[in-house]
C-alpha cells in the first residue's frame, strides 16, 4: 500500500460573520497562508525565513496537487496525492448558504460524506481500491474536533468509515475544551458558537458518557497511535480580539488553547514557538509542516523516556535534609528535538521558558508508592517521527538528529518554608546535547550517541546498550545527577 494517501484539511473556528466571511472567501481555508517572520530568541529578535505555505510545500516537496479545476470542486482526477478543502463554513455564508454555521456533529457528518465521496473519485466501483483506500487528515484548531466527532461519534460513522482514515493530525486543537481565565466556556453561551468548547458539549458530541472531568480520551474509537497532536508554547504573538484572548487564556498557552488542554490522551505531540494563528501561527510555519509530514509520511518513530536514578540536592539543603528537615521539590525536564539538517525549525521545543518543560515531583519518580503510583512517573520527553528517504546518499542508511536535554529544580522548600540560602538562578542539575545515530540493523538498531558539549558530534559515538525493546544512553553530572535515556525506536508501516 503507498505511504501517499489523499489529505483533506479542516480549518478551525471562525467566530464572527467577517471572519467567516474571509474564510469562504479563500479556496484553501487558510492553509495556503504562508509567513516571513520566526523568533530567533526570547529576547523578541526576529529574522527572516520565507515559508510558502503547507498547500505549496506538499505541492513542491511530494508533488500533492489540489482538488479544483475549472472552477469547481474535485472536479479533475483525483489521485493519492490530492489535497481537499473541507469547506464547511460555506453554508454560514448568506451567498453559498442559509448564513447557519454547521454544529459539530452536522460537520463531522459532513466530512465523513466527503470522505465518502474522495473514495469514489479514486477508486470507483473497483474492489480492490475500495480495499486499500486511505486518508489523511489534518486539522486547525475545531477542525480538530470535527475530526473527532467524525472517529468518536457513533451516530456518524462506523467502523468501516474509521478504518479509511489512516492518520490525523491536528494543529492547536483543544482537545480538552477552551479555557478563559481559568474557567472553561460555558455551555449556555451560544453567541458565536463558543459552547462548542465547553466540555460538557463536547462529551455530547463525542459520545463520551457520563460527565468526565476531561475530555481528551479517544474512548477506544480510534488508535492514538495514528493520531499527533501539535501544541504550541507562544502565547505573547497571538493578536486576537486586540490582544484579549493571550490574557485570558495565559501563558500556559498558544494565546488561544492551553498547553495542557491540546493533546489527547496517549497521542503522540510535539511542542513548538508558535502561537494559536497569525504571522508567528502554528499552521503557518515551517516546525508544523516539518512535524507533519515526518508524521504522515516518515517512517521511523524514535520515542524518548528519562528514568531518573538519583536527583542531587545542593550542599546546603543536603546538609538540612540529614538533620531531619522536610525537603521538598519539584524538578524541570527540558528537551528539544532537531533531525539533521533542520536549520530554521525544531521538531518539539520543552523549555521552561514557555511553559512547556515536563514537570515532575520527586516522589512521583523516586518514591512512586509514597506518592500513590504503582510505579515511577518517568518524564515522556519526546515522541519524534523521521523519514529515512530524506537521508541523502553520500550518508548511508544512518538517521540523526540532536537532544538538547536539560534538568533543573523548582525553588526548594525546607520545613515547609522557601530555602533561599545560596540561591542561583538558572543553576542546572544536568544540561548537555546528544548527538543520537540510529542505523538500520537487522531486525534493530545500531544507536550510537556523542554528548556534543564536550565532544565533537563527527566522532562515531558510544553504543547505546540494548535493553529489550529499548535502547540505554547513561546520563550523568558532577553534581550528582544519575539517569538512564530510554529510547524505543520502530519502524513504521
Amino acid at each position: 500500500m503507498s505511504q501517499f494517501h489523499p489529505i483533506i484539511y479542516v480549518r478551525g473556528y471562525a467566530m464572527t460573520a467577517s471572519e467567516i466571511a474571509d474564510t469562504v472567501s479563500m479556496p484553501y481555508m487558510g492553509f495556503n497562508l504562508g509567513a516571513t517572520k520566526v523568533r530567533q530568541s526570547w529576547d523578541g529578535s526576529v529574522y527572516k525565513q520565507v515559508f510558502e505555505s503547507p498547500m505549496m510545500r506538499l505541492m513542491k516537496d511530494y508533488g500533492y496537487t489540489d482538488a479544483f479545476s475549472d472552477g469547481a470542486e474535485i472536479d479533475r482526477d483525483i489521485t493519492n496525492k490530492t489535497v481537499v478543502i473541507y469547506r464547511y463554513y460555506d453554508q454560514a455564508d448568506r451567498d453559498f448558504g442559509d448564513g447557519k454555521p454547521l454544529s459539530i456533529p452536522a460537520a463531522a457528518l459532513q466530512l465523513r460524506d466527503l470522505i465518502l465521496n474522495v473514495r469514489q473519485h479514486l477508486c470507483g466501483e473497483d474492489k480492490a481500491l475500495l480495499a486499500e483506500f486511505r486518508v489523511h487528515l489534518v486539522a486547525h484548531s475545531m477542525g480538530g474536533l470535527v475530526c473527532r466527532c467524525l472517529l468518536q461519534n457513533d451516530g456518524i460513522s462506523t467502523p468501516a468509515v474509521r478504518e479509511i482514515v489512516d492518520k490525523v493530525f491536528t494543529y492547536a486543537t483543544p482537545h480538552n475544551g477552551i479555557e478563559m481565565a481559568g474557567i472553561n466556556v460555558p455551555s449556555f453561551l451560544g453567541l458565536w458558537d463558543i459552547n462548542n468548547f465547553n466540555r460538557e458539549t463536547m462529551a455530547d458530541y463525542l459520545s463520551l458518557d457520563g460527565k468526565p472531568e476531561r475530555v481528551d480520551s479517544l474512548d477506544g474509537k480510534f488508535d492514538p497511535d495514528r493520531f499527533f497532536c501539535l501544541v504550541g508554547t507562544n502565547q505573547q504573538d497571538y493578536g486576537a480580539a486586540k490582544g484579549v484572548s493571550k490574557w485570558l487564556a495565559g501563558k500556559m498557552s498558544d494565546g488561544l488553547v492551553a498547553i495542557e488542554n491540546a493533546t489527547v490522551q496517549g497521542a503522540p505531540r510535539a511542542f513548538v514557538y508558535r502561537s494559536h494563528s497569525g504571522p508567528y501561527g502554528i499552521v503557518n510555519s515551517e516546525d508544523g509542516y516539518q512535524n507533519m509530514v515526518r508524521f504522515l509520511f516518515g517512517d521511523v518513530r524514535v520515542d524518548g523516556v528519562l528514568d531518573v536514578e538519583s536527583l542531587p540536592l545542593p550542599p546546603s539543603v543536603e546538609k538540612a535534609r540529614k538533620e531531619g528537615r522536610r525537603v521538598r521539590a519539584s524538578y524541570y525536564f527540558e528537551a528539544t528535538v532537531s533531525p539533521r539538517g533542520a536549520r530554521s525549525f525544531r521538531l518539539t521545543e520543552r523549555r521552561r521558558e514557555t511553559f512547556s518543560a515536563v514537570l515532575r515531583k520527586f516522589d512521583e519518580m523516586m518514591k512512586p508508592k509514597q506518592a500513590g503510583l504503582n510505579s515511577a512517573r518517568s518524564p515522556m520527553l519526546f515522541s519524534t517521527f523521521l523519514d529515512s528517504s530524506k537521508i541523502t546518499v553520500d550518508r548511508g542508511r544512518t538517521l540523526v538528529m540532536t537532544v538538547e536535554l536539560a534538568v533543573s529544580a523548582t525553588d526548594y522548600f525546607v520545613d515547609g518554608a522557601l530555602w533561599t540560602e545560596h540561591r542561583v538562578e538558572g543553576e542546572y542539575l544536568y544540561r548537555d546535547t546528544l548527538t543520537l545515530k540510529m542505523t538500520p540493523a537487522g531486525d534493530g538498531w545500531n544507536l550510537r550517541y556523542v554528548t556534543t558539549d564536550e565532544h565533537w558530534s563527527e566522532r562515531g559515538g558510544s553504543k547505546a546498550e540494548s535493553d529489550g525493546d529499548s535502547y540505554l544512553i547513561p546520563l550523568s553530572s558532577r553534581k550528582g545527577f544519575g539517569a538512564q535515556l530510554r529510547m524505543t525506536l520502530q519502524r513504521r508501516t
